[in-house]
C-alpha cells in the first residue's frame, strides 16, 4: 500500500471484528459472508482511510471514508479501487472527522480512528500498536550490528505513529536517541499541545504536506510524545520540497509529507559525527 498506516487501521479492523464476530485471529481468513453487515468508518488525510478500506474489503465488510475537500482525488480514486465508499465533508481533516464520528454513531459503525480523544482511546491504542512494528524492526536491526542512530526524527500530523515509535524507543532500545518531532508549520499541533500544557485546536493555512495537516493532536499522542520527545519543530513546506529532492537523488520517491522527518533534521545543529534516523512514511503518489 506503499505507507506505513498498512500496519495500524487493518489491525484495528481485525480486531473489532474478531471481538464483534467472536471469532480467533485465524479464523479472519476465512469469514465468508458473516461480516457483510459490518461497517467500518473514518476520516482520513488518505493513507489511514486506505489501510480501513483495504481490511474492510480483506474480511468482506464495509468501508466508508470521510475526506475532505483538500485531499487529491487521486486518494478517493485509491479507496474506492479497495471497495470503499467516498464521502467529502469539510474544508479540512477536522471537519471530516466531526461528519465520520457523526454518521458513526448515527447508523451503528464502527468508528476506526487514527486520532484519539476523551472517552475514544482503545481503538486509536491498537492503531499505534501496529505502528510498534516499525520501531522493533529498528531495535533488532541496530541491536544486531551496534550502529545506533544520535538522532531520530518522526513526523507528526495527529501524532500516532510518532507517539507510538517513541514510546517504544524510550521503552525497548538499549541506546536511547534524541528524539525530534516534525510537522507543518501551518499545522503545529502538538508543539501547540505541549507549550499549552492540553490538546490544543490551532488554525493556519493548507500545507502541501498533505497527510500531517492536522489541526488536532490525537490525545494519546499527546501524552506520549510530551514525556518522550526531546524537540518538536516546524518545517514549511518549501523546505519540505527540498528534502523530497534530497531523497530523489539518493533514489528514494516521496511526498513532502513521507520527507517531512529528514526536512525536520536539515534545519538542526547536528554534530559532525551525528547518526541520523529519517523514516520515510509513503512512497510517491
Amino acid at each position: 500500500m506503499g505507507s506505513f498506516k498498512a500496519l495500524g487501521g487493518a489491525y484495528a479492523v481485525a480486531d473489532i471484528l474478531m471481538a464483534a464476530l467472536g471469532v480467533a485471529p485465524v479464523e479472519l481468513a476465512s469469514l465468508g459472508d458473516r461480516a457483510v453487515g459490518c461497517v467500518f468508518v473514518t476520516a482520513s488525510a488518505g493513507n489511514h482511510g486506505l489501510s480501513v478500506a483495504a481490511a474492510a474489503q480483506a474480511f468482506g465488510a464495509k468501508a466508508v471514508i470521510y475526506l475532505a475537500e483538500s485531499v487529491p482525488e487521486s486518494f478517493a480514486e485509491r479507496l474506492r479501487a479497495k471497495g470503499a465508499r467516498v464521502v467529502r465533508r469539510g474544508a479540512v481533516y477536522e471537519d471530516a472527522m466531526v461528519a465520520a464520528l457523526r454518521d458513526a454513531d448515527e447508523n451503528g459503525w464502527h468508528l476506526v480512528s487514527d486520532s484519539s480523544w476523551g472517552g475514544y482511546r482503545d481503538v486509536p491504542a491498537r492503531i499505534m500498536q501496529g505502528y510498534s512494528v516499525i520501531a522493533e524492526e529498528l531495535r533488532a536491526a541496530f541491536d544486531a550490528d551496534g550502529l545506533w542512530p544520535t538522532h531520530v526524527a518522526l513526523q507528526a500530523g495527529v501524532g500516532g505513529m510518532a507517539a507510538a515509535l517513541a514510546a517504544h524507543i524510550r521503552a525497548h532500545w538499549t541506546v536511547q536517541p534524541q528524539i525530534v518531532v516534525v510537522e507543518p508549520s501551518e499545522a503545529a499541533c502538538l508543539q501547540a499541545s505541549v507549550r499549552a500544557g492540553c490538546p490544543v485546536r490551532i488554525t493556519g493555512g493548507v500545507s502541501t504536506q498533505g497527510r500531517l495537516d492536522c489541526k488536532e493532536p490525537s490525545h494519546i499522542a499527546f501524552e506520549v510524545l510530551r514525556e518522550t520527545a526531546d524537540a518538536f519543530v516546524t518545517v514549511s513546506d518549501t523546505v519540505a520540497d527540498k528534502a523530497v529532492g534530497l531523497l530523489a537523488a539518493h533514489g528514494i520517491a516521496t511526498t513532502p509529507s513521507g520527507a517531512a522527518g529528514l526536512a525536520g533534521l536539515m534545519l538542526s545543529d547536528l554534530a559532525s559525527d551525528a547518526r541520523v534516523l529519517v523514516i520515510t512514511t509513503e512512497g510517491a503518489t
